[in-house]
């Protein structure tokens, strides 16, 4: 055989072996193995099999077609332009199996003892604290998955993921070392945040009203907040959702030696951790006004006492703690033009979290397990966390509940869904409590 015939039979045998093992690649719902209760969430299961099945199937037939192209005309092409066209349909095959390695993270837990049963708790909880008062939450799905390290992450729904292909739904990563306790609604409704941000697309807006604001501000110091705008509005997003619980688990997240602390970052998106408490406490006083939130103050800066610092990095630091409530009032009025104008401090159900409702709720549910798994779960992490805050409850106490209440969920979840029939699209809310976000664009 000449060279142009053993590259054209090497190319078409490696062509062959990408087919054969594309077909291998199976949908989750063939090879995971979980109970009913940890499974994902019918819908996102949907969106994400669909999405995995189209991008198989977009391979195969450039495969098919390349095979054919081999058989025919690309006989006489030069070996060069064959293995130009063959290496690009490898480098898809490898983005493919990128995707479905992705959620893979997110599918394969779900066999873990108890932990995938929390997770899908962890996956309805998410889904609630993405809907506020009116609205409904769109077309955007959140699901849940554990990794190691201490910080928490979202892979937001409709970004781009290797390949280029919007993702089909929202995917959080969450420290395992958070389980279980009302911690970890501190870090999911944090990475919710950025996923409401995005929908209602209010970085963006934000960030050029602060930008406009540093331009006008002869002493700078308004200068940092438009670079860490994005995180804050995340932290804002989390003290609304599940109140002093946020601050609290913040506080938890960011206790690192004090270099840490107090390092400026340079152009990292997240604050400084000794002003970012702050802010968070700010916010929540904003939003639920209560002494708890200058007490909890107090200790953080107790905690990590600025004497000694630096005399230029010690005037940086009052300079930007002095424009904080300056900050969190353009934080509270910012207008949202995809929430119908509203203000920003306005769009959640900022009644029900008011600390003094948030004990009363605690009372009148007296410990009561079949009253608190009916309620939203975002609430319920409210109530406990505050529960906690006021010493009514002990962190052991707050974690076995909130334990019970996820298996709970999970478990009625998927009841619901064996009584109930095939939703007519794949935009149904599998879980309908009350519903949120608008974010038709």
């Amino acid at each position: 055989m000449d060279t142009n015939s053993i590259g054209t039979a090497l190319i078409e045998s490696e062509a062959t072996g990408l087919m054969s093992r594309l077909d291998q690649i199976k949908p989750f719902v063939m090879h995971e193995t979980m109970v009913l209760a940890a499974a994902l969430p019918r819908d996102a299961q949907l969106l994400i099999e669909r999405f995995l099945h189209t991008g198989r199937h977009e391979l195969r037939v450039q495969i098919g077609d390349f095979l054919d192209w081999l058989h025919s005309d690309g006989r006489t092409a030069t070996p060069a332009e064959q293995q130009r066209r063959f290496v690009l349909i490898r480098l898809q095959f490898n983005v493919v199996l990128s995707q479905f390695d992705m959620f893979t993270e997110v599918v394969t837990q779900r066999s873990e003892h108890s932990t995938g049963v929390w997770l899908s708790g962890l996956d309805i909880l998410a889904q609630d604290a993405l809907r506020l008062g009116r609205y409904d939450d769109g077309d955007a799905r959140l699901v849940v998955y554990l990794a190691r390290g201490a910080g928490a992450a979202i892979r937001r729904a409709k970004t781009r993921l290797p390949g280029g292909k919007p993702n089909p739904v929202g995917i959080i990563r969450l420290p395992r070392e958070r389980m279980v306790g009302s911690g970890i609604a501190s870090s999911l409704a944090h990475e919710v945040g950025h996923q409401g941000a995005a929908q209602l697309d209010l970085v963006t807006s934000l960030r050029a009203e602060l930008d406009r604001r540093a331009a006008q501000d002869p002493d700078g110091g308004w200068d940092v907040w438009s670079l860490w705008i994005s995180e804050i509005v995340a932290d804002m997003w989390s003290v609304a959702t599940v109140g002093i619980t946020s601050t609290v688990g913040l506080l938890a997240v960011v206790s690192l030696p004090r270099y840490f602390v107090f390092r400026p970052g340079g152009t990292d998106p997240h604050p400084m951790p000794y002003l970012r408490v702050l802010i968070s406490a700010a916010l929540g006083n904003a939003l639920y006004p209560h002494p708890q939130w200058r007490e909890l103050a107090a200790v953080w800066r107790a905690m990590y006492p600025v004497a000694g610092l630096p005399d230029h990095h010690l005037a940086w630091i009052r300079k930007r703690e002095s424009h904080i409530g300056n900050l969190v009032e353009v934080l509270m009025n910012h207008p949202v033009a995809l929430a119908g104008g509203r203000k920003l401090g306005t769009i959640w159900p900022v009644r029900q979290r008011q600390p003094d409702r948030l004990l009363s709720l605690h009372e009148a549910w007296g410990n009561d397990f079949g009253i608190m798994a009916r309620q939203r779960p975002a609430l319920v992490f409210a109530v406990l966390g505050q529960a906690k805050a006021a010493g009514r409850i002990t962190a052991g106490e707050e974690s076995a509940q909130l334990s019970s209440l996820l298996t709970a969920w999970a478990v009625r979840s998927s009841l619901d869904l064996m009584g109930s029939p095939a939703p007519p699209g794949l935009h149904a809310p599998q879980n309908p409590t009350t519903p949120a976000l608008t974010t038709r664009r």
